[in-house]
């Protein structure tokens, strides 16, 4: 093999494609081997150290979220024709996977009321990055304007993404827990590309949508950026549809439909727009069409955007498609049905108010916004979060999500970020309110001394 390409060694091989600079030079720090039964010893000691929602009292979110998932989603996904197969390149023995994802697409239509949508992408954050170069394809321009109210992962992973676009990210603050209209309004202009937003945002604040929409569309000239909403598939039982509400791209995170938890994965992002962006969409495409005898049958529609296909010309490098998880999500939606997501969304609605209002009736924790919340709430804590996590975390609940640690913003101190599915009951909600209530006087009365 060396001689049939040309060189002498594989130290030559690697001289020639791998810089000097990045080379190790010397062997990995690596533990001797060992025995197979002690290998699964060890590894059975290392997952002792995870602490599941079975396991502790979770109101953990921001993204991820611990809903039920019905036991026959994990019996369609565990069946070997969905599991197994990987892309669905010859129709004629994929018609099982490609209608999933041609009722995936529809229901995902449904839900957003955008009239297209692709059969997923990786996950929530690189559907926001997709959408961001949609849009540079789309106007040519070089500005993302981004309320700050978005997920900071997503926002890094714009910055990531613009930064090889050549694109510039520009963050607008919030104003009482939403995105800052006025600023909003002056950010964009004839160079700005897209605009981007949550729905509800990070901090669980409902957005004005609409209003949003309109003023980046206003602001910048005649051609108009592309508005891109990330939202949350579960709330749209309740909330108006971002296809109502000017809004051109909608992305969101799928992992809330029908998808585990699972110690961060995998979960699949959804990916919906008007028509006239369907040529520049990232992912694949399924349609329905009927075979020669009149059957219908279902195809790979539009697939001519990706690498394998057009190489350089791509405008789009997603391959994963996440379909298996996809599957888990159009199932749980059927289970669900028209009616059941709007209970869900009612009942998620009702239980995030009685948590507001009975967390802060609390000495020492406050609302950390008033605005409406559907699914998630955010509240001040007069006392070191970390340090309260910890006290809680040995009552066995996990209060939430410390919020600056994940946005490292100075107005975010003491911040802790509420999640509530149909998981957590009024006594759940309860017993949350005593022992964070506890750990905040111990945590207060701690330092004072």
């Amino acid at each position: 093999m060396l001689a049939a390409i040309g060189v002498s060694s594989i130290e030559e091989l690697f001289a020639r494609q791998i810089p000097e600079a990045v080379r190790l030079r010397r062997a990995l720090d690596l533990p001797a081997g060992m025995p197979e039964q002690d290998v699964y010893a060890h590894l059975r000691e290392l997952a002792r150290r995870n602490v599941s929602c079975e396991e502790e009292l979770s109101f953990l979110g921001a993204g991820m979220y611990d809903h039920y998932v019905p036991a026959f989603i994990d019996m369609l996904m565990e069946r070997s024709e969905f599991l197994t197969p990987y892309t669905p390149y010859q129709p004629e023995i994929s018609q099982g996977g490609l209608q999933v994802m041609f009722e995936y697409q529809t229901a995902i239509c449904e839900l957003t009321a955008l009239p297209v949508s692709n059969a997923s992408v990786y996950e929530g954050p690189s559907a926001a990055a997709a959408a961001a170069y949609l849009a540079k394809l789309h106007n040519g321009r070089s500005r993302l304007v981004v309320s700050a109210g978005m997920h900071p992962h997503t926002i890094e992973t714009l910055r990531t993404h613009a930064h090889g676009y050549g694109m510039e990210v520009v963050e607008v603050a919030l104003s009482g827990g939403v995105t800052d209209l006025v600023a909003w309004r002056g950010a964009i202009d004839g160079d700005t590309s897209a605009a981007l937003f949550a729905q509800p945002n990070f901090y669980g604040a409902v957005e004005d949508a609409q209003a949003l929409s309109d003023a980046a569309k206003d602001s910048a000239g005649e051609d108009a950026p592309v508005v891109v909403c990330q939202v949350d598939p579960i709330t749209l039982g309740i909330l108006r549809p971002p296809g109502q509400c000017g809004v051109d791209v909608a992305v969101g995170e799928g992992q809330a439909l029908g998808n585990r938890l699972d110690f961060g994965g995998p979960s699949f992002g959804l990916f919906a727009a008007r028509e006239e962006y369907l040529r520049r969409m990232p992912g694949r495409i399924a349609g329905e069409t009927v075979d020669v005898d009149g059957r219908r049958g279902f195809v790979l529609t539009l697939q001519t955007r990706e690498q394998h296909i057009r190489r350089e010309k791509a405008t789009s490098n997603i391959c994963t498609a996440q379909a298996l998880n996809a599957l888990g999500g159009v199932a749980y939606l059927a289970w669900l049905g028209r009616r059941g997501i709007v209970e869900l969304g009612e009942l998620l609605l009702a239980r995030t108010h009685y948590a507001r209002d009975t967390l802060t009736a609390i000495d020492g924790i406050d609302a950390l916004h008033t605005q409406p919340a559907v699914r998630e709430l955010a509240v001040r804590l007069h006392a070191d979060v970390a340090a309260v996590k910890a006290r809680c975390a040995r009552a066995a609940v996990n209060p939430g999500v410390d919020v600056q640690a994940l946005t490292g913003r100075e107005e975010d101190r003491g911040g802790l970020l509420v999640a509530i599915t149909e998981q957590r009951t009024r006594a759940d909600i309860d017993r949350l309110a005593q022992t964070l209530g506890a750990a905040v006087a111990a945590e207060r009365e701690a330092v004072a001394v």
